[in-house]
């Protein structure tokens, strides 16, 4: 039997404000331990960003009569190995008005079961010459 040096990985836990430092000890592909973490959301999150590391997407889509852009995120993370290929699924979006939050603009992207959704209305047509400010 072969033994393997583990390798420890140093990560700054993002799950909430505290900001912990984490050290986490991989070998053979699993982690064998996590140290730093104050609470268990950080020994999770150690986990899956060494395992499975996963991020949520935000875009910008034209659309053809709308003056501004639509704004669009996935509605979960998505594997970090992605990113790239669900940003250009979202660039070859074609998306019509009306457009209302939470819309989804691209189901289930790249076969990852997570939506493209709307981040904001786009009405039919701005209105224009109202005399109305916003």
């Amino acid at each position: 039997m072969s033994e393997s040096t583990p390798d420890v990985r140093e990560l700054i836990c993002i799950n909430c404000p505290m900001g912990c430092r984490l050290q986490v000890t991989v070998e053979q592909g699993q982690v064998r331990t996590v140290k730093g973490n104050v609470c268990a959301r950080g020994d999770r999150y150690a986990r899956d960003e060494v395992l499975n590391p996963k991020r949520m997407v935000t875009s910008l889509i034209v659309v053809p009569g709308s003056s501004e852009p639509l704004s669009v995120k996935t509605r979960t993370a998505i594997p970090k190995d992605r990113i790239f290929d669900c940003l250009k699924a979202i660039r070859a979006c074609q998306v019509r008005l009306p457009v209302r939050i939470g819309d989804v603009i691209l189901p289930d992207v790249l076969g990852t079961g997570v939506d493209v959704v709307a981040t904001r209305n786009l009405p039919d047509a701005p209105c224009q010459g109202s005399g109305q400010t916003a």
